[in-house]
């Protein structure tokens, strides 16, 4: 009887468990409640922090109007978050290690709060840019270092459940910011969009103090710190987002500040070169592009992140000038690409365990590129409805995407360099969606431009058509002159109904020409666990 019980795993095993085969490595651990607890408080982090880049979007016509803002000066209010944050996101992982994880998240955490009731408190523009600084800064520590917490405090094969959380904040940020926003806006306050930050700050705080061991800081990493590659980040990719956003408004290189703001950005590239030759560990790890996976990686999540972030901008644009939706409006039909997210989201550990990432890759980019190509059929006419078919596809696109991307980013590196790896990889999206605002202004500009010419350029003044018309709308207006602007602005709508059709045809050309880089990525066995990517 006892050679039985032996025979079905022993005393202390369950009944009828299969025997480990003689000299088999123990099945790995899984991770314990203190562990998913900081994985929880990361995502939330993460979430509260890219939530905060498109809320205040939907409201700035109105925040505008309190603090006593131009259109122009108004910009600021979401371009100094975007500055702050892609500044600091590459910096996080030196910062992190100099302060120890527990403390830089209480930190990040408790000066994002504040700054947040600054900006909710504020009357003046000075005052309002200043938070926003603020918020970025502290704000964008809180993204990469959720992917750090994943990569170290779960094991390999629960990883891909901690990257689905992470993945959801990714993608529902953006998405649920402008409608979270114009619903604050229009049945409460715009400083509600900055309060709401409170209490789930403080949930995050409270997680942070449960869930991760203190570490000793490493001040003497200060003293050794490459200086030359912080000092070039902060120029460099702060001097180049202020470049891209407002270099369109500012007339380009006519303006002078754009001229020095590029200098600046240049010699932040110099810098940061220095510290890659000179220091043997520098604050942002460029080696990693070496791994082609990683490399690969990085490019796709640019493009990925210029279709989450240009879409969220171009649609609600379109809805508001076009459709003559209100914020509120605008925000319900940009939500839609989130719904998938909410129902896959039980779904993708199994899926990452299973599927090839790189047919998975393959198929979210296809369907990125589908959603945009359907939208080159708008009109004038068109309404939130003709969006509906193609947020949801977008959104499937996104998480099939996304999901498999956060994965092969922390696979590509070993657990030791998670934080340089997310810190890039974070950055990159970012980036990717200040290129995808930078163009935007640029290509409506220009093409708004060229085909009001090309539309007046059909439009004979001998043409009896013309002639019916002109004098249909002089009746009906009561002068001449009415009938001459309608026409103005009939002529201006059509041109901007073209020139977003030309924005989704760049996007969905831009898709397809990165999909091939899913073959530099590497497979994981189908159902076996996840091994670390060199």
């Amino acid at each position: 009887m006892t050679q039985a019980v032996d025979d079905d795993g022993g005393p202390g095993d369950p009944a009828g468990a299969e025997p480990l085969p003689e000299g088999a490595p123990p099945p790995p651990a899984n991770a314990d409640t203190a562990a998913w607890l900081a994985v929880a408080a990361g995502t939330l982090g993460a979430l509260m922090a890219t939530l905060d880049i498109s809320i205040v979007n939907s409201s700035l016509p109105t925040i505008q109007g309190e603090i006593g803002a131009s259109g122009t000066e108004g910009t600021w209010i979401a371009t100094a978050y975007l500055v702050a944050e892609i500044t600091i996101i590459p910096l996080s992982g030196w910062l992190e290690r100099v302060f120890g994880l527990r403390t830089f998240l209480l930190l990040a955490a408790t000066l994002f709060i504040s700054f947040s009731m600054l900006c909710g408190f504020s009357t003046t523009l000075p005052m309002m840019i200043a938070g926003r600084v603020g918020q970025g800064f502290t704000g964008g520590a809180l993204i990469p270092t959720a992917m750090t917490i994943i990569a170290t405090r779960l094991p390999r094969h629960q990883q891909p459940v901690g990257n689905a959380m992470f993945g959801a904040t990714a993608i529902m940020g953006p998405v649920t910011g402008p409608v979270l926003g114009g619903w604050l806006t229009e049945n409460i306050s715009w400083h509600y969009a900055f309060f709401i930050n409170l209490p789930v700050g403080i949930a995050l705080i409270t997680l942070l103090l449960v869930a991760l061991p203190h570490q000793k800081p490493k001040f003497d990493l200060v003293r050794d710190a490459d200086w030359f590659g912080i000092a070039g980040i902060a120029m460099a990719l702060g001097g180049l987002t202020v470049v891209l956003e407002e270099g369109e408004r500012e007339q380009w290189y006519s303006s002078p500040e754009i001229r020095w703001l590029t200098l600046v950005s240049l010699i932040g590239f110099v810098f940061v070169t220095i510290g890659q030759l000179t220091k043997d560990r520098p604050v942002i790890r460029l080696a990693l592009l070496r791994d082609r996976q990683f490399a690969a990686v990085v490019t796709m999540a640019i493009v990925v992140g210029m279709v989450i972030y240009g879409t969220s901008y171009t649609i609600p644009q379109f809805l508001s000038i076009i459709a003559g939706y209100n914020s509120l409006q605008s925000g319900e039909v940009v939500l839609l690409s989130g719904v998938p997210m909410m129902l896959m989201m039980p779904l993708m550990p199994m899926l990452v365990r299973t599927i090839d990432i790189r047919l998975s890759v393959t198929f979210g980019m296809m369907l990125l590129a589908w959603s945009a190509w359907a939208e080159t059929d708008l009109t004038s006419a068109s309404t939130g409805g003709i969006f509906a078919a193609s947020q949801l596809i977008r959104g499937f696109g996104t998480v099939f995407t996304m999901m498999f991307l956060n994965q092969a980013a922390i696979r590509s590196v070993p657990p030791e360099q998670a934080s340089d790896a997310s810190g890039l990889y974070n950055a990159a999206r970012n980036l990717g969606g200040s290129f995808a605002l930078a163009g935007i202004a640029v290509i409506q500009d220009q093409r708004t431009w060229l085909h009001s010419r090309r539309i007046e350029e059909t439009l004979s003044a001998n043409s009896v058509n013309v002639q019916d018309y002109m004098a249909q709308q002089t009746q009906a207006l009561g002068s001449s002159g009415a009938a001459v602007r309608s026409l103005g602005n009939m002529i201006e709508i059509q041109a901007l109904t073209m020139t977003y059709i030309d924005l989704f045809f760049i996007l969905a050309i831009g898709i397809v020409a990165v999909t091939p880089l899913v073959l530099f990525l590497r497979p994981l066995p189908q159902g076996a666990k996840p091994v670390t990517g060199h």
